[in-house]
């Protein structure tokens, strides 16, 4: 009888694995992860300023014929439509799981993100380097209006340092709390939104500079090469922001995995448990800006019984959540163990 209840005893054990593998532990909405509002409201800050600018830029460029100003306003328009992309990548992700997409929108953020550092690239290389040049070789370059330059230079900086200071403290706020050091959070984050924005208008302020000072240099020295000169760099600089935006947004999009830290924590955490022999394989996937997948095939002892299978499970499952909070989805493939 004793042998007869043994044998039950491991045919249940070894079906409850079998029943385990490749078996969501948790099935959470992707449409639940944490809410996008300050993103979106530091989007919606940078989206006005830019396109405030941007007319402000074109009708200086117009009245004092500048290069570098035309630059800048070619700058201030992709950074809108930028802005725009953003805006829409975020209600987009929002989306609830469907059959079709059972792992939610969240991807499509990356997507956007992609095209607005090609519309990033396209104003850099083809106008602000292209007209540069241009008026590089035809001898061009501001000659007058400079006060007009100054005066929508000065306003520029003060609403752009504006959008700054409101991403600036968004990301400084959640690298406190994630306790990392701010260019290292911002390096790593998967919000693809505040750290668009914060990034942008840093390269948008050093915009504002060169172009002050290739107008500034063009009035002082009398040689109008300085103006396309600034407009070139200003070009260059948005090409060499573009391919970087390109670049980070590419590998989410594609599937990049989780931080190595956070796989570390994971691997960790499961093998903690005394039913757990080792984790013979574990793959992480970015699914959006805070939802992960885990996927781990699990070594488990040979004398764990189906029962314990279920409350080990749904105990690594809220573990994981309570390390990193990004994950959505645990699926845990139990083997039996190498004896």
């Amino acid at each position: 009888m004793g042998d007869g209840a043994t044998a039950t005893d491991a045919r249940r054990a070894e079906q409850a694995r079998h029943d385990s593998r490749a078996q969501p532990i948790s099935r959470r909405s992707l449409g639940r992860v944490r809410d996008a509002g300050e993103s979106r409201r530091t989007v919606l800050i940078a989206l006005v300023a830019n396109a405030t600018i941007a007319l402000a830029k074109l009708a200086g460029g117009l009245l004092s014929g500048s290069a570098a100003m035309f630059a800048e306003a070619a700058h201030s328009l992709a950074d809108t439509t930028n802005q725009a992309f953003l805006l829409v990548s975020i209600q987009l992700g929002k989306r609830d799981p469907t059959p079709a997409r059972p792992f939610g929108y969240g991807q499509e953020r990356y997507l956007w993100t992609f095209m607005a550092a090609v519309g990033m690239f396209l104003a850099g290389a083809i106008f602000a380097i292209g007209f540069g040049g241009i008026e590089l070789a035809t001898g061009g370059g501001e000659s007058e209006g400079f006060e007009v330059a100054y005066v929508v230079l000065a306003l520029s900086f003060a609403a752009e340092g504006t959008s700054w200071v409101r991403a600036f403290r968004q990301t400084r706020s959640e690298a406190r709390e994630a306790e990392k050091p701010l260019w290292h959070y911002a390096r790593e984050s998967r919000d693809p939104n505040v750290k668009m924005v914060l990034f942008e208008d840093t390269v948008a302020l050093i915009g504002i500079a060169l172009a002050t000072i290739g107008i500034a240099l063009n009035e002082f020295t009398g040689l109008t090469f300085w103006d396309p000169t600034a407009s070139v760099l200003i070009g260059l600089l948005l090409v060499s922001v573009a391919f970087w935006m390109g670049r980070d947004a590419k590998h989410l999009l594609i599937g990049s995995a989780a931080l190595p830290e956070e796989r570390k924590a994971i691997e960790e955490a499961i093998e903690d448990y005394d039913e757990v022999e080792e984790v013979e394989e574990l793959l992480t996937m970015v699914l959006g800006p805070n939802a992960l997948m885990v996927a781990a095939r699990v070594n488990l002892r040979d004398d764990v019984d189906a029962e314990r299978i279920e409350k080990v499970s749904s105990a690594i499952d809220e573990r994981l959540q309570e390390l990193v909070p990004d994950v959505t989805e645990v699926f845990l493939d139990a083997t039996p163990g190498r004896d």
